[in-house]
């Protein structure tokens, strides 16, 4: 075997390695791309259900206010992303604290999502003294 005749047996052994990297490479970065978008959503979630229970808190405010807070701030960051907020009131340590829960799908494809995310945000009520 000459050496030519090897050169002309490698020929396309270049593009075929080329194309196996590529497909590896571009998975990866979907991957990544996926997981900062569910961080995004999981990040969003939080912030906007502590808003919520910190406004529901407030001395003047109740629950529905604090719930419709929540929702304000999740459909102006995620747009018409499907959540359930819910509100109750607990104790905490013997003070009275607002609740606010977040059930939102885990985005897979997209904004598409399998599974969910449950955030739950505690607020300590006001109290008014004397």
């Amino acid at each position: 075997m000459s050496p030519g005749d090897r050169r002309a047996s490698d020929a396309g052994g270049v593009l075929v390695e080329f194309v196996l990297v590529a497909i590896l490479v571009v998975i990866i970065a979907l991957g990544v791309v996926q997981l900062s978008l569910a961080l995004h959503v999981r990040n969003v979630v939080i912030s906007a259900a502590s808003e919520g229970a910190r406004l529901a808190a407030a001395q003047d405010r109740g629950l529905g206010e604090g719930e419709a807070r929540t929702r304000e701030l999740l459909s102006s960051a995620l747009g018409d992303y499907p959540v359930v907020v819910t509100s109750s009131t607990t104790a905490i340590g013997g003070a009275d604290a607002v609740v606010i829960e977040v059930l939102a799908p885990v985005p897979v494809f997209g904004l598409w999502g399998i599974g969910s995310i449950r955030e739950e945000a505690h607020a300590l009520e006001e109290v008014r003294r004397g």
